[in-house]
């Protein structure tokens, strides 16, 4: 039986009715399924659930639940974006939405002297955040060396740094969630290389590896999930999984839980692991969460 807790619809960025995802999950064999469109955040943008459409989204995601009621476990949740100056107290939004779930993920950055400034000046935000994800390469360059000064190396710092903020927060927010023990899921902890493609680092560098293994380690000890995100594979944008193998392994040996996701944007992305669920049995993976 399968499962996947990170989906995106129509709400946000994704394609395909809430239904759709369903259908296609039970003619697949799934147990579970969870949805986690992106989160409004305040200020325009083309991603994110429009915050006039957020309680509908979580009106239509408790219906199918009733609806589907002991066909397949259907899960409400959200993908909220760790801002700093912008968004970082996701406890309104679980609240409001009543969730039973989230998926911390860093996909925008400020530079880290401009939080407070964003902080009064929300709406500016999207002309003075680094969008490290997206289709397009020439986003992520731009983004660094305006932001960045082209220094790979300070905007990878302040990639992981705002990542440590967020995980540090995560076990307080989880606990509002449903009854208040499901372990806050870490999305996609080394998304930052995707549009990298070993022009400005390489995965291997000594100072790369050790701001990913202090984030690691931090997950750790917060008792979070890490999220083993297999979307860059299936889309062509990256040839690892989210973290990469050897990170994976290194996460093995620390003993922190993972739950895979196919970060669907379609229905019929839901079931595209490639080969995740493999790799970790080949590797003795200690801990693999399957529903939550």
């Amino acid at each position: 039986m399968l499962s996947n807790y990170h989906t995106h619809s129509h709400y946000c960025d994704g394609q395909g009715e809430l239904r759709d995802y369903v259908e296609y999950a039970l003619g697949h064999n799934f147990c579970a399924l969870g949805f986690s469109g992106h989160a409004p955040v305040p200020f325009a943008n083309t991603f994110a659930i429009k915050d006039e459409e957020y309680e509908a989204y979580c009106r239509e995601v408790r219906q199918l639940q009733q609806e589907y009621a002991g066909r397949i476990e259907l899960k409400l949740g959200l993908e909220i974006d760790y801002i700093p100056g912008v968004l970082d107290d996701f406890s309104d939004l679980i609240r409001r939405g009543g969730l039973d779930y989230f998926i911390g993920s860093v996909h925008l950055l400020p530079h880290p002297s401009e939080a407070e400034h964003l902080r009064q000046h929300k709406s500016e935000a999207a002309e003075r955040l680094w969008f490290i994800d997206g289709s397009r390469q020439e986003t992520y360059d731009e983004g660094l060396h305006k932001l960045f000064g082209g220094d790979i190396r300070a905007g990878v710092r302040a990639f992981f740094h705002q990542n440590n903020a967020m995980i540090e927060q995560l076990p307080r927010w989880a606990a509002i969630c449903g009854d208040g023990r499901t372990p806050a899921i870490v999305g996609h902890v080394d998304k930052i290389v995707m549009h990298n493609k070993n022009r400005y680092f390489h995965y291997d560098e000594p100072w790369f590896r050790d701001l990913l293994y202090e984030t690691l380690q931090l997950i750790k000890e917060t008792g979070c999930i890490c999220e083993i995100n297999t979307r860059g594979i299936y889309k062509g944008r990256h040839s690892d999984f989210y973290p990469a193998k050897e990170s994976i392994r290194h996460m093995n040996t620390l003993g922190i839980p993972v739950l895979v996701g196919s970060d669907a944007h379609a229905p019929d992305n839901l079931d595209r692991f490639e080969g995740a669920y493999e790799f970790l049995k080949e590797i003795g993976y200690r801990e693999v969460v399957e529903t939550i």
